[in-house]
């Protein structure tokens, strides 16, 4: 959650709403918000998923612990899921790559075309040529 409102901007400029969503109670995050100084920096709703009812939807939820894995879903203006991602609980987000992501999806949907390995905005996309796949 800390790199992500470290970069709240970012998610901003590219039209992209943030979400947060966690197992936790109300009141851990009213706690964690009053001691915690990256806490404070969050710009977005963080909802309290007390029941689980959520993570368990989304196929987070750690059963045995309750808790949700750290996950990252982009979801398109239509409601669909476009990319997920569930991290390790030892690994943190790439947001660099999250907003990457959201930037090559807005870019496919507004082109048509696909987006290579390492692309960023400014590159060219590839052109969807059908009736040329499998003759390279």
């Amino acid at each position: 959650m800390a790199a992500v409102a470290a970069r709240y901007d970012r998610f901003a400029q590219v039209g992209a709403e943030v979400l947060a969503i966690s197992t936790d109670s109300v009141y851990a995050h009213k706690v964690f918000a009053e001691v915690s100084p990256s806490a404070r920096k969050v710009q977005y709703p963080l909802l309290s998923d007390r029941n689980q009812e959520i993570s368990r939807v989304y196929g987070v939820l750690d059963e045995e612990t309750g808790a949700a894995y750290r996950a990252t879903f982009i979801i398109n203006p239509q409601g669909r899921i476009e990319y997920y991602c569930v991290y390790p609980r030892e690994v943190g987000r790439n947001v660099d790559e999250i907003i990457r992501v959201i930037q090559a999806i807005q870019y496919a949907a507004a082109t048509g075309e696909g987006v290579p390995a390492q692309w960023h905005p400014g590159q060219p996309g590839i052109r969807r040529d059908f009736e040329r796949a499998g003759t390279i």
